[in-house]
């Protein structure tokens, strides 16, 4: 028979087979080990979560992301006063809604987009490098044939400076899609990144300011501009690339040559009113929050272009001659080496396409025509193009 136990039962109540028996305590090696487990859980817990802020900003980190622009942005003089930094504030989450060639071509403000997604958090941001969407803190809203995508290409060798690579068309056509689709279409940044996208015909578009508004009156708006005599027909090689068959420049350009009336309808001849569009920019931002970017100093000096938007932007000056070679063939500089790639990127081969012969009369009649309106222009930037 079985040994007898406490109670009076035996540890044998079917023969041969003994009851089950607590499990002896965890020897103190292992609760020792267990416990430096969990310490280390911790530590490398914290560790992630204070680099997860800072470590970006660490040169052999660039390809996780930059550091933070408040900390290393140059001073920017203020409109009436002394140097001041230009903060640069993260789009919020939810927003409210609202009612040749280098060139490329409301609703109340209590209404808010619908289901934002949660953005993640600082560690899995680090970790994984994948961000999260934001709604763009600057728009190079135009002009066609300026010198719009030169710019916008330029500007994403900047470590901080994330952009939407096509044109969005937010908010000239696709405006009743919300502002839930536009921040989807726009690209992961780390904290401390710009988002940025590139639109051009957003400056002629009656709507865009208002919307833009709406949307951030603290959007940074960027407007490169080129002599509009030379964007028109810029503008009209574009099309005659597309459209052979389309009449010749002089007879769009004039309702009556002979007059010397200028057919203001024609959209190349209508872009280049640089002044009119800008009032109406004018009535929904201050002019502190518009850089206009000369479209012919980006060919001859865009170290020197791009530093003047870098400082706009609160950006450190990283853009630099360094990252700038001049190409003979097409005439305007290019990029030793472009964003995600160790090679030379020039802009494709739509830029660089030879201009058409046109009449010296022709130019000079234009150039007469735009006279009044460049110097109104200039008066209202405070900037001289040099057009005349």
């Amino acid at each position: 028979m079985g040994q007898r136990l406490s109670g009076g039962r035996s540890c044998l109540d079917v023969p041969g087979r003994l009851l089950p028996q607590p499990p002896p305590p965890p020897p103190p090696v292992r609760r020792r080990l267990a416990l430096l487990f969990a310490m280390l859980c911790v530590w490398l817990y914290l560790l992630v979560y204070s680099c997860a802020g800072s470590c970006a900003a660490a040169p052999g980190l660039l390809l996780l992301g930059s550091g933070s622009r408040g900390a290393h942005a140059p001073p920017v003089p203020g409109p009436d006063g002394p140097a001041q930094r230009l903060p640069f504030p993260a789009a919020p989450a939810t927003q409210p809604a609202a009612g040749g060639e280098m060139a490329e071509g409301a609703a109340s403000q209590e209404e808010q987009s619908p289901e934002t997604p949660d953005s993640p958090s600082p560690i899995s941001s680090f970790v994984s490098g994948s961000g999260s969407k934001q709604l763009p803190q600057a728009i190079i809203i135009g002009v066609k044939k300026g010198g719009t995508r030169a710019l916008l290409e330029f500007l994403r060798v900047h470590p901080d400076v994330r952009a939407v690579g096509a044109e969005p068309h937010f908010f000239d056509r696709s405006y009743d899609k919300g502002l839930a689709w536009y921040r989807d279409l726009m690209p992961r940044t780390l904290d401390g990144q710009i988002t940025m996208e590139k639109t051009p015909s957003y400056f002629v578009t009656r709507e865009a300011p208002a919307r833009i508004s709406a949307m951030s009156k603290d959007t940074k708006l960027l407007v490169v501009v080129r002599d509009p005599v030379t964007r028109a027909v810029s503008d009209y090689t574009q099309t005659l690339s597309k459209r052979p068959d389309i009449p010749s420049f002089e007879s769009l350009a004039f309702r009556n040559r002979s007059a010397g009336l200028v057919d203001r309808s024609w959209s190349a001849i209508q872009i280049g009113l640089y002044a009119e569009h800008l009032e109406r920019w004018l009535r929904h931002f201050p002019a502190r929050q518009m850089l206009f970017v000369s479209g012919e100093r980006l060919v001859r000096d865009p170290a020197g272009e791009l530093g003047r938007v870098q400082d706009f932007l609160g950006l450190k000056r990283i853009i630099s001659d360094k990252h700038f070679y001049f190409n003979q063939t097409k005439g305007f500089p290019c990029l030793k080496k472009a964003e995600g790639s160790g090679r030379p990127h020039c802009l494709g081969k739509t830029k660089g396409r030879p201009h058409p012969e046109i009449d010296a009369q022709v130019l000079r009649q234009l150039r007469d025509f735009y006279r009044p309106f460049n110097r109104k222009f200039y008066q209202m930037t405070g900037h001289d193009f040099g057009w005349d």
